[in-house]
């Protein structure tokens, strides 16, 4: 920078921090030496002028070569391409001897390039800890095929082997983990404390419903909903007043629910199930349903709540548009867990061999496919 632009720069500054008086032909000298000590100072301290470590570019050829997306690791985890010491080539080698191709190998540290960061022997603990949960190398290479972050992420190997012995004590067998595992793997990457809180807040809510065994309770809603978890108290606690208040809920009532159907619904937001409700409720209420039948149909049926309101909507219109009444959908509410495709391809069917859903009744509908193609087989031989 010239000596003139300094300057300029420098009546700017002075303006700014509310230095305005000084002469028109300069700064005395003392002025300007504090002033610029100032402005340099204020140059180095501003976050925006950081320069940042160029990225590796030995580690970009490494990456290039294995087939990694390098623009997709670069907006994921940017940072990582910086590293002057990382462990591609081991982490390669790890992968190839628990039986990942080239191809899952590419993906996973393009999708999770912190993979890359890991030590040979950290990854050859974790492994270990993982292999007492599945019988095979190749379960647990599917897995972190498709969510690299599940074994990735974490650093903690001790934390995971805590996790593993916590959930254990809860009662959940190796089946539990597995699945666990398969569908909810960020379970395992909380920290102890986190997966403690909820199972205590749990423990805690069974108590106060009047439940006697609140350890049982807790191992229900786990296996019911493995996502559990991964949510927060606050979220499960909100959901369950809602459900409890817009319900008319006993006790007793909200504690059998939850150990079943309802579990499902703790992990979803409050704004989409208090959404789902009120207009499932209004599309109820336009076809004469009373507001107690309305409240017996979601105590029944929760999963009402938790696929989309639209979603249910079609499924019930698609049922009356045939000469089935909605006494007979809130009466035999599974029907709607079938799509609106396979209802209508079963409706279609059934009126081929004249079915009548007034004597017979609806529950036809939700059967298996296979009992259902057998039972449509029986209709025809009887006409």
């Amino acid at each position: 920078m010239t000596p003139r632009r300094v300057l300029q720069a420098m009546h700017i500054y002075l303006h700014k921090t509310r230095i305005y008086h000084f002469p028109q032909n300069g700064l005395p000298a003392a002025l300007l030496k504090i002033s610029c000590l100032r402005f340099c100072t204020a140059i180095q301290n501003d976050p925006t002028k950081s320069t940042k470590r160029p990225e590796n570019r030995i580690l970009l050829n490494n990456l290039s070569f294995l087939g990694v997306d390098i623009k997709m690791a670069r907006k994921r985890q940017p940072g990582v391409l910086r590293r002057e010491t990382t462990n591609e080539k081991g982490l390669v080698q790890f992968l190839r001897n628990k039986g990942a191709d080239h191809k899952t190998i590419a993906s996973i540290i393009s999708r999770y390039p912190r993979a890359i960061t890991r030590s040979i022997c950290h990854l050859e603990e974790r492994w270990q800890l993982w292999r007492n949960i599945f019988k095979v190398d190749s379960d647990i290479i599917k897995i972190v095929e498709r969510s690299p972050e599940s074994y990735f992420r974490s650093s903690d190997n001790e934390n995971l082997e805590k996790n593993i012995n916590f959930l254990c004590s809860l009662g959940l067998t190796a089946k539990d983990l597995h699945r666990m595992f398969t569908t909810a793997p960020r379970t395992f990457s909380n920290s102890l404390e986190l997966n403690k809180q909820m199972v205590e807040f749990l423990q805690e809510l069974c108590v106060c419903l009047g439940g006697d065994d609140p350890n049982d309770f807790v191992k229900r809603i786990i296996t019911k909903n493995v996502y559990i978890l991964i949510r927060s108290t606050k979220r499960v606690k909100s959901n369950i007043e809602f459900l409890k208040e817009s319900l008319k809920l006993t006790n007793d009532t909200i504690l059998k629910l939850l150990q079943g159907q309802g579990a499902d619904l703790l992990d979803l937001s409050n704004h989409y199930i208090t959404v789902n409700f009120n207009n499932a409720a209004k599309k109820l209420r336009l076809l004469d349903c009373t507001d107690e039948e309305i409240r017996k149909f979601f105590t029944t049926y929760p999963p009402g709540l938790y696929v989309s309101s639209d979603n249910l909507s079609n499924k019930i219109d698609c049922l009356l548009e045939d000469t089935i009444c909605i006494e007979q959908i809130l009466k035999s509410p599974r029907v709607l867990e079938c799509s609106v495709a396979t209802l209508k391809s079963r409706l279609n069917k059934l009126a081929k061999v004249r079915y009548n859903f007034e004597d017979q009744g609806i529950s036809i509908l939700e059967y298996s496919r296979k009992r259902f193609e057998a039972k449509l087989e029986k209709l025809n031989e009887e006409l």
